[in-house]
């Protein structure tokens, strides 16, 4: 199950989330989205967990969390849209 966990301190680590999701069942992948302008984590992470059942439970007990002094917030990650994001149109100045 991918998991999307927002709310985090911009200094928790890969390596942390890791850690703190391992107990429920094996990371898969963890990945915190970093600005590309500054380098810094924009406060937010993608957590893979095999399983939907230990992903369950991840959420039931990770939400809320105090996690470096921040409550993190742990959801089912939502599947990637197919148009590739972003609602601008060219053709906005020629609609009227």
């Amino acid at each position: 199950m991918n998991m999307y966990v927002s709310n985090l301190s911009f200094q928790v680590t890969e390596e942390e989330l890791k850690a703190l999701f391992d107990k429920f069942g094996e990371v898969t992948s963890a990945k915190v989205i970093i600005d590309r302008g500054t380098g810094k984590s924009r406060g937010f992470a993608f957590v893979e967990i095999a399983g939907d059942k230990a992903g369950e439970e991840a959420i039931k007990e990770l939400d809320g969390k105090n996690l470096d002094g921040r409550a993190i917030s742990v959801s089912k990650a939502k599947p990637k849209s197919e148009s590739g994001g972003g609602s601008f149109s060219r053709d906005r100045g020629n609609r009227w």
